[in-house]
């Protein structure tokens, strides 16, 4: 017997309940009217451009239960324009991962908030990405930072220093093109190898 039954996605937590859910369009998740949805640059609390993936966070002033700038750990981003069910409310992607990257380098844990603090000290500097790399024990620190900049060898200079000062580990510094890192919602990327 068949039951013309039609199953939606909702995202939810235990602290807040409903976040967001699937209309019949099937084009990402609406925000719950009850609740104020921020994408954030994980490890912190600046907000992230329209369709950049970051973390969710989520206000909910429930007379009972009120949650302020609650920072739910999950990734998502905005997307543009209306439902096309009529659904005027903003709308996400969807859960795409976890925000927590914390990382542990050569014994030393590094968190997404590091990676920040370094990227706050240089204007020139747009976005960044810490790529650890190696085979086993001998781990490798790589920032990617996307810049304009036209004189690379003394930005990087810096950064090499400020990724020491902030980490208190050596790494290296790759200058990409605005653009060129991938828009996941990644500060820190583990591309080790563990064979």
């Amino acid at each position: 017997m068949q039951r013309d039954v039609v199953g939606y996605q909702c995202y939810a937590t235990a602290d807040l309940g409903l976040i967001a859910y699937e209309t019949a369009a099937r084009e990402g998740l609406v925000i719950d009217e009850g609740v104020l949805l921020e994408i954030v640059r994980p490890g912190t609390s600046d907000p992230v451009a329209e369709g950049e993936v970051g973390e969710v966070v989520v206000t909910t002033l429930n007379p009972v239960y009120p949650l302020i700038r609650f920072g739910t750990g999950d990734l998502s981003a905005t997307l543009p324009g209306r439902c096309p069910t009529g659904r005027t409310n903003t709308r996400i992607r969807g859960w795409m991962g976890r925000a927590d990257q914390t990382t542990k380098i050569r014994g030393m844990f590094v968190h997404p908030g590091q990676v920040d603090q370094i990227v706050k000290r240089f204007p020139e500097v747009s976005r960044a990405r810490l790529v650890v790399g190696g085979e086993m024990a001998a781990d490798t620190m790589t920032l990617k930072v996307e810049t304009a900049c036209s004189g690379p060898d003394a930005l990087s200079a810096k950064l090499i220093e400020a990724i020491r000062d902030v980490t208190k580990l050596r790494g290296q510094v790759e200058m990409v093109l605005p653009g060129a890192l991938p828009n996941d919602g990644k500060v820190i990327e583990d591309a080790r190898s563990y064979r």
